[in-house]
């Protein structure tokens, strides 16, 4: 028997327990009879984040996410969804390749992650080849995300590591930050614009600069979500999000 909220899919969603923004954001797309679980990741709020440090960070949150995994398994969900994407870029295509497999085969059930969602988003869309990156993240980890983009075919031009300096504090940097940090990493020589980060509040705008720039801007958790929703065979439009949930 189907569940009588979540008939048509249940998505055990799996995000750091410092974020505040990926559930107010998936719960904004959801469509009827799709139901969100969260599962918190345990994630100590560390305020001196560094260059140095942020990787020491991501670690731990890695650590952490086998027992969030386990503990939303138990609510029988059809489909996961990763909250996080920082941990879906280390190590390249390779690297994002064997977390999703990590998790099928402990959990038998399928995930979209954010390094390959946005990358399908990208492919969505057409013609892309040259991408800008914005992340709330230090550049050690900007590294990563470049690495991984061009491992899936991609050119990266220009990246900004807003160097957030706590987990809490990414979601407070503000719409006015983004969008000048979205003008900075724009160009004739851009395609597109991937923002990264699930922390960082950017579905609406996202969708309002791709009518100012005239160009793809993906946001991590559209992207997500939107790959999640395909992926099990949901496909109406959701408007509000920008074209990619609205056209594809």
């Amino acid at each position: 028997m189907p569940d009588v909220l979540g008939w048509r899919c249940k998505f055990g969603v799996i995000a750091p327990s410092t974020n505040t923004v990926v559930q107010p954001d998936y719960d904004d797309m959801r469509p009827a009879g799709v139901t969100n679980h969260y599962s918190r990741i345990f994630t100590p709020n560390s305020t001196a984040l560094s260059n140095e440090s942020f990787r020491a960070g991501i670690a731990t949150i890695s650590d952490n996410v086998k027992a969030a995994v386990e503990s939303v398994m138990t609510c029988e969900p059809d489909y996961l969804v990763m909250g996080m994407s920082a941990i879906t870029f280390f190590g390249g295509r390779k690297g994002a390749d064997d977390f999703v497999r990590q998790i099928q085969e402990t959990t038998g059930v399928n995930i979209s992650v954010g390094s390959h969602s946005s990358t399908a988003a990208l492919e969505a869309y057409g013609g892309v080849k040259r991408i800008s990156i914005l992340s709330p993240y230090w550049p050690v980890m900007n590294t990563e995300v470049v690495r991984y983009f061009g491992d899936m075919g991609f050119t990266v031009v220009r990246d900004i590591a807003l160097q957030c300096t706590s987990w809490t504090g990414i979601a407070a940097v503000t719409p006015a930050q983004c969008r000048d940090a979205l003008r900075q990493i724009d160009g004739d020589d851009v395609d597109a614009l991937v923002q990264v980060g699930t922390n960082l509040s950017m579905v609406r705008l996202a969708a309002a600069a791709e009518l100012w720039l005239g160009k793809p801007v993906i946001a991590i958790n559209t992207a997500t979500y939107w790959h999640a929703l395909r992926a099990n065979g949901i496909s109406e439009a959701i408007a509000g999000f920008g074209h990619l949930l609205e056209k594809h």
